[in-house]
């Protein structure tokens, strides 16, 4: 379906003053252009998983038992397996490309075809077979990978307890040394500590990478993680291995959860990743980091390549749900507004406009933040950047924008659904058991309340580092900005709070507005604010007992979470506006650095309480921003479906009934009829309004 409607097909006069108030306006989007900017640096690794994804063998069918879901998703992952998509992102020696950022590219559009696939698939390669590789050395490589990649042994994951879900370092499975037999002995000490919500684990799974507690000598070293057999060939599990099936679930039905229990199961030493831990012949352990801590964030942050993957999963889905949205909003008509024979669009209507275009808006905001944390990945992974600094920054990264984006996902596919009344409804049109497949997406690989309580203490972090061993000049400024608000001067903010010199004139209460500069600066002057009122209280705690420490940290989790959000909404509009340079077409840039504004201005009216209270804005320029807002949304209005269409997501991808024309044709049978019907001169009269009554009206306003 192509994008060719560029006005409403019955524009408004409002809608024809917005459209007039620029003269230059562009009359097109250069959509394969665009679309091109959209698919990133791996643009075809994305285009080859696109086509695979029209594979109907890779389709979901949840008219299935969940049991006959789980075969034929397996089914399903044995069909990438014979493509090579595996082998993307492994090295070299192992038949690899060693081309991670290609990897994640091609592995995020399999929701395209079905979640459950996708999950299924990142279980075997994404986690179990990342463990091994990137927790072991290249003898474990060699030994298990092989049968990793061609699905000879399929694995789990098993980090998770029910216990403790994000917080890892306090599981409570151990793995005991034995210098006796040489041997890592695997035992779940009680059943908070077995291992659960795991795919692959309920039937498929043969092997698992589990971690636990690695004690050595009467010294626990921390979480380490080692490479278990659970199943023999015939799906059995072996001596001292137990486990429960999860179920049916609210949804990715097609992937087989389930938990695992070890009682005394005994490995051999060489079975430990010991890439960053490691027990020699003689019992001694030993590691190239000195630190536990560091170690230990050291070791999970090898395993980030899923949040990350789950950032460009989610960011997918938006685009479906959108694609589907507007292309049915452009067809689907309702009520008569000025017209006696024809209804108005949905897309025409203002509040429908509301509730679709600020969220393509955000959608393109983070397509541009996920390229630049995909890079960043690659940069890591494969060995172009892999500094200590670098990893951090990734983490952080991934932290912040899985969670933006996974809650982003549930958000819209719902207003989605909503915006498109029954038929969003029907299974037939996608939305539904997407946001269901996706659901679990905010809270595995990190609960995002948790994971933006991470990304709030590296602000933290960061903001304390420049009071480390501080000169005079440094406090001294700092002095003086708290006492003068000199950076809230310096910043230009201090002209946004102008109440008098706007009076009488919205336009000039925008203007301001509309400088990226003042939308970046209001954007951080809201993150900063929050971090250095809590680095305050925080400060003022410093002498205080562990748990009076932990008390003012509590008190403060949910500004400290707020400032988080911020933090990465504000990187979001960055890397949106970096993006703005990639763009070429001149008509093109113009819309999208509309559609950026939207984004900013949007944030900044979603927290417009905050911004009067803190004095950032004035009630003047708050009132305006609303109204500006509109505005824009009119503005960008006829480009709706320009902009989804750059997505590239064909009718054929998105399998949505509404997402093609049967709308619009059914729309055009409608016209017809009546057409024909007011011709033929049998029409039926309107039933006539009853005459007034003047008695009546008296009578009823006495009463």
């Amino acid at each position: 379906m192509t994008a060719t409607t560029h006005l409403p097909s019955n524009p408004s006069t409002q809608q024809m003053a917005q459209v007039s108030e620029d003269a230059a306006l562009p009359t097109h989007i250069d959509v394969a252009g665009l679309g091109e900017v959209l698919l990133g640096r791996w643009p075809e690794a994305r285009k080859a998983a696109r086509e695979r994804a029209l594979d109907p063998r890779l389709h979901s069918n949840h008219n299935l038992t969940f049991e006959d879901q789980r075969d034929l998703t397996f089914e399903q992952v044995k069909i990438l397996r014979d493509a090579g998509t595996a082998l993307v992102g492994m090295p070299e020696y192992l038949g690899g490309s060693n081309s991670p950022g290609a990897n994640v590219s091609a592995f995020e559009e399999l929701v395209l075809a079905d979640p459950s696939l996708q999950i299924k698939s990142g279980v075997q390669w994404g986690l179990f077979g990342s463990a091994v590789l990137n927790l072991g050395s290249k003898e474990h490589h060699l030994e298990w990978l092989p049968d990793i990649l061609n699905l000879n042994t399929p694995g789990v994951f098993a980090m998770t307890e029910i216990g403790h879900g994000s917080d890892v370092a306090s599981i409570g499975t151990t793995a005991t040394y034995l210098p006796d037999s040489d041997e890592f002995e695997i035992h779940t000490p009680f059943k908070a500590a077995w291992k659960d919500y795991l795919g692959n684990a309920a039937v498929h799974g043969k092997a698992a990478v589990v971690f636990a507690q690695l004690i050595v000598k009467g010294v626990n070293h921390g979480v380490h993680c080692l490479y278990v057999p659970i199943r023999d060939d015939n799906g059995e599990f072996l001596p001292g291995v137990g486990g429960e099936d999860d179920g049916r679930k609210g949804g990715l039905n097609g992937v087989d959860n389930g938990r695992l229990h070890f009682t005394n199961v005994r490995v051999p030493r060489f079975n430990l990743l010991n890439k960053y831990g490691n027990v020699d012949e003689n019992g001694e352990y030993s590691s190239p980091i000195a630190s536990p801590g560091r170690r230990f964030f050291t070791m999970i942050g090898t395993l980030v390549q899923g949040r990350v993957s789950l950032d460009g999963a989610a960011t997918l889905a938006n685009q479906m749900g959108l694609s589907i949205a507007v292309r049915y909003a452009e067809q689907r008509r309702q009520f008569n507004t000025d017209s006696d024979i024809r209804e108005q669009t949905l897309m025409d209507y203002q509040q429908h406009q509301r509730r679709l275009i600020p969220r393509i808006a955000e959608t393109y905001a983070m397509i541009f933040a996920h390229q630049q944390l995909l890079d960043k990945f690659h940069e890591v992974f494969s060995g172009e950047d892999d500094s200590d600094g670098n990893r951090q920054d990734l983490e952080t990264l991934a932290a912040a924008f899985k969670s933006m984006s996974t809650w982003s996902a549930l958000d819209t596919l719902q207003e989605a659904r909503e915006a498109c009344g029954g038929a969003g409804f029907m299974a037939k049109n996608r939305i539904p058991q997407l946001r269901a497949d996706l659901d679990i997406y905010a809270t595995f690989e990190g609960d995002n309340t948790v994971l933006l309580q991470l990304v709030a203490k590296r602000l933290l972090t960061d903001y304390s580092d420049e009071f480390k061993n501080p000169d005079m000049g440094v406090m001294a400024r700092y002095v003086a900005d708290r006492a003068t608000e000199a950076g809230f001067n310096r910043s230009g903010l201090r002209k946004l709070t102008q109440a008098f010199t706007d009076t009488g004139d919205a336009r000039k209460s925008v203007n301001a507005l509309r400088d990226p500069e003042a939308q970046r600066a209001l954007l951080m002057d809201r993150v900063e604010t929050i971090i250095e009122d809590v680095a305050d209280e925080m400060r003022a705690a410093a002498r205080k007992s562990k748990s009076e420490k932990a008390e003012v940290f509590n008190n403060n989790q949910h500004r400290l979470i707020e400032a988080a959000r911020s933090h990465a909404q504000l990187l979001q509009w960055e890397a949106f506006t970096e993006g703005l340079e990639k763009i070429q077409d001149p008509g093109t840039k113009r819309v999208l650095t509309w559609l950026r504004d939207l984004f900013g201005l949007h944030l900044l009216e979603e927290n417009l309480g905050w911004y009067l209270a803190y004095g950032r804005l004035s009630m003047r320029r708050g009132r305006a921003l609303q109204s500006y807002v509109n505005r824009l949304i009119a503005r960008l209005r006829p480009y709706a479906l320009e902009l989804v269409d750059s997505f590239g997501l064909s009718p054929e991808l998105l399998r949505a009934e509404i997402a093609g024309t049967v709308e619009e044709e059914r729309q055009q049978e409608a016209d017809e009829y009546f057409r024909r019907l007011r011709a033929s001169g049998d029409a039926p009269a309107k039933e006539a309004k009853p005459p007034r009554d003047p008695k009546a009206e008296t009578r009823g306003h006495h009463a």
